[in-house]
């Protein structure tokens, strides 16, 4: 069914229809009827970029283990990342325990109700701030995710490609009803989860739809390892977890760095056989860990 935006007319018999569909479509949620604003923070940075199975899978444990931004902003990376383990792509738990420390200690264990204000946190941007506003102050504004882009291409823009997010946007800010935009945006994500299961992946005719890259032999998949790895133990080399791993010495050595400078482990350096300077040395003279500081 093609829906329109045209008429005053058009966009109430739009807004109902997607309603009534959302309706149809209902999810029931493990971070739905929580209206605590740092436990719809934590769900939509965990839910940014996997799958709403897994994120429902531990959100209850998360819900009870960090009541406030201070409780999770009390423990170290190194227990940050075993909580996170299994969501994937881990810069997102450091953002998310860098936000909590500034609730905590700027805020006072609240999560601000504006946009400016939700877009200065890390790892928060236009897309989270707006589910935050809505879902967790029921605050309208106007925002996409991969659901909702979905919704409004099946409707509206039949036969189209390269649909930019200017001109979803347009259709978002035409329909939004302000008056419950936490029931809207329930109803958009819920009824767009639906299409992509039963009828189309319709986000592939947008502008910004990029493939998901190669997992296995990737870097992410490197550095996901080395994280896992290094949990398990205090202190490391890397000659060890080259072989742990079966990967290449330099490789590690580079994914390693890399890891280091975005505050993810610690490179600790041994002292080299003397004499050696050849850069092999360097790396059976360093170990790595997981930083296990609060601070």
């Amino acid at each position: 069914m093609n829906l329109s935006i045209s008429t005053a007319e058009d966009i109430a018999a739009s807004r109902a229809y997607l309603l009534q569909k959302g309706k149809e479509c209902y999810r029931e949620l493990p971070w739905r009827g929580d209206l605590s604003p740092w436990h719809i923070l934590l769900s939509e940075v965990m839910l940014q970029q996997t799958q709403v199975s897994r994120v429902a899978a531990i959100f209850p444990e998360w819900r009870k283990n960090y009541p406030t931004p201070s409780s999770f902003a009390s423990r170290s990376v190194a227990e940050v990342l075993a909580a996170w383990s299994g969501l994937g792509y881990n810069r997102r738990a450091l953002s998310l325990h860098k936000t909590s420390k500034i609730l905590a200690e700027t805020y006072r264990d609240i999560v601000p109700a504006t946009e400016a204000e939700l877009k200065t946190l890390p790892g928060i941007g236009p897309y989270t701030a707006g589910a935050i506003l809505a879902f967790a102050f029921d605050i309208p504004s106007v925002f996409l995710e991969t659901n909702i882009r979905a919704v409004f291409i099946r409707h509206f823009f039949e036969g189209a490609m390269k649909i930019s997010d200017t001109e979803l946007e347009a259709v978002g800010r035409a329909l939004l009803d302000e008056s419950q935009p936490r029931v809207w945006y329930t109803a958009l994500m819920d009824y767009g989860s639906w299409l992509k299961a039963h009828e189309l992946n319709f986000t592939r005719k947008a502008a910004t739809y990029r493939p998901q890259t190669r997992f296995q032999g990737s870097e992410r998949q490197l550095r996901g390892a080395i994280l896992k790895a290094l949990l398990k133990s205090s202190l490391t080399s890397v000659e060890a977890l080259s072989s742990d791993l079966d990967a290449d010495p330099a490789r590690l050595w580079i994914c390693a760095e890399k890891l280091e400078k975005e505050g993810f482990i610690e490179i600790v350096q041994a002292e080299a056989e003397a004499g050696s300077s050849a850069p092999g040395s360097m790396l059976r003279a360093a170990f790595f860990r997981v930083p296990v500081s609060k601070n």
